[in-house]
Formats: C-alpha cells, structure tokens, sequence
C-alpha cells in the first residue's frame, strides 16, 4: 500500500490510461505541480488504471513505472483525475471490459467522496463506472450526442466548460481541463495561490464553469474567406476603442455596404453582434480577475460603465456584483 510521508498532504491522482491525450492529463498536472510549488498541501502520483505500468499515449510518448490505483487509501481530501483517451479504445469492449476493477475501485472513492474530475472523453470512464447516474456531466463537445445515447440516465450539458455535481467534476477537454484545476484551487486553497499559478503558467483570462466550450475568438473562424478574417483582427485589435463599420471597411479596402453583406454571409452574424461578443467576453474575463469597472468599461470599448451593464445583463442572469 502507498504511503505518503506527509498523511495530511492532500494526493491528487492522475489515471494513465493506454493512448491517453497529453494535454488532457499534462495540463491539470502542471497545474497542480504549479500550485505545490507555491506552498499548496499536494502530492501528485501518476497511476494506472490496468495491468500494465507502461502506456504509450496518442501521441506516441511512454509514460512508465506507474503505480497501481489499487496503492492508494483516499479520503474526501483528496483527488482523482481522469483524463481523455483515443476514442476508439472507449468502443473496445476487451480494454472496458480489463478496467472493470478500476471502475469498481473508482466507485468505492466515490462513496468515500473522494473529488472525482474527468477531462474531455474521460467522462465516458466515469460513465463505465456507474458514478453519474442521475447526475449532470459534460464532455468534448464532438462526443456529447454519442455520450447521450450511450448513457441516457446521465443529464449531460451542452456547451459548458466543466460541471461540477457534488464530488464529481467533468471537463469539456484539453483546455478546459486546466481550467477546472484553476478552479478546484480557488475553492480549495484560495483565490491568491489560483491567481499565481495562472500568472506562472501564463494563463492570462480563467474561465469559470458556465464559459462556454468554444471562445469567441474561435468561434465564427471558420472560412476561407480572407478578407472576413482581416475584418475578423482589426475588431479584436481594436476591441478597446471606438470604431464604426467605415473604419473596418477602410481597413480591408471594401465599401461599408459589401463588408456588412460579405461578414453576416461568411459567418452567419452582423459586425455589430460579433464586436459586441467579444467586448462581453473580455468584461467577463476582466471582471473575474478583480477588476474594477471603470477600468472593465474603458479596456473593453464602452462608453460607460452604465453601457457596460446593460450589455453584461442582456448575456448573462447571474453576474457577479459590480
């Protein structure tokens, strides 16, 4: 059985799956490590959820001498991180069928009410373990159909970051996951340590549970058209000041009149609601970090904190005071 030489340092677990996804365990255990480098109660061991104590990733990497997750006495201090795989491997009934003892290990943290946290497709491992039941989950936005209908008990969220259902938290994927980490930080040890670890890992906008999967930034990006996308970076360079659709027009050497067609075209949304998308998403993002809301109004390109109030309310119900 492991032990740990400090029993009252908080484990947190990453599982290894075969063809697990780099990002989708590096990012939340670089996190982690960030925080334990701050002073943060944390020990990080990497374990396996089968036989094998060596695993070669998706991208080709080998992760070796892994622990058993049968090593380890957890308690409800404590974490296990799931992370994603390589889809096709969750539809082989033979590596299901070998992570059985982990599924049913897994259930017994459960009740112990460990903190149990998937990352993208590592959802549906939880699922295989019977821990969401008449719970609520989200996972990689591709997979959220197929998800559905192979777990029709499970409440699934569309279009969410992550999900937090009492002990249980699921991630949408990659990014995400490091998200999640930044947030079990914050409500575990503090917004402080939270806000340096982003800062040390270059993390510069946090999003919180109901961000939606897909930022504004990528969103609408998805053309050939060049020009659109020349439109597309003057607005977001520019997001901070005053501008009218004649300044993006001069900008990409088009009448105002062929811009405003070509861009609701090309995208499926006016200049207007895309310019207005992104100056709510980078409130949002300052308003999370402290900010005060003068200085949200100015950096964001409204005229007045009075303005910017009114556009938060017309996107979200439940903002923070301000």
């Amino acid at each position: 059985m492991h032990k740990d030489n400090n029993t009252t340092r908080r484990k947190v677990l990453f599982v290894v799956p075969p063809k697990v996804h780099l990002l989708d365990i590096n990012g939340p255990a670089h996190i982690f490590y960030e925080a334990k480098e701050y002073g943060a109660d944390v020990d990080l061991h990497f374990v396996t959820p089968t036989i094998e104590n060596k695993v070669t990733s998706s991208a080709g990497l080998i992760f070796s001498d892994l622990i058993h997750f049968s090593e380890f006495q957890l308690t409800d201090r404590d974490f296990i991180f799931v992370p994603g795989i390589y889809f096709s491997l969750l539809q082989n009934s033979h590596f299901i069928k070998n992570c059985t003892p982990f599924f049913e290990w897994l259930s017994i943290q459960n009740n112990k009410r460990v903190h149990i946290c998937s990352v993208c497709t590592g959802t549906f491992l939880l699922g295989e373990s019977g821990i969401l039941e008449r719970r609520s989950c989200t996972t990689h936005w591709k997979r959220l159909e197929t998800f559905k209908k192979r777990y029709p008990k499970i409440d699934v969220k569309d279009n969410r970051l992550f999900v937090i259902d009492d002990n249980v938290y699921t991630s949408a994927g990659i990014s995400s996951g490091i998200d999640l980490a930044l947030y079990i930080l914050e409500e575990k040890f503090g917004s402080k340590i939270a806000v340096d670890v982003a800062k040390e890992a270059v993390i510069y906008f946090r999003r919180g549970e109901f961000d939606p999967q897909l930022s504004i930034y990528l969103q609408y990006r998805n053309h050939l058209e060049e020009r659109i996308h020349n439109a597309q970076e003057f607005i977001i360079q520019n997001i901070h000041r005053s501008f009218n659709i004649s300044d993006i027009a001069e900008e990409v050497h088009m009448s105002s009149r062929n811009l405003t067609r070509l861009f609701k075209k090309t995208t499926g949304i006016t200049i207007h609601l895309y310019t207005e998308k992104l100056r709510v998403e980078k409130a949002l993002n300052l308003l999370s970090e402290k900010n005060k809301i003068e200085l949200i109004a100015d950096e964001c390109g409204f005229k007045s904190v009075s303005q910017l109030r009114v556009v938060l309310n017309k996107y979200r119900k439940h903002l923070p005071d301000f």
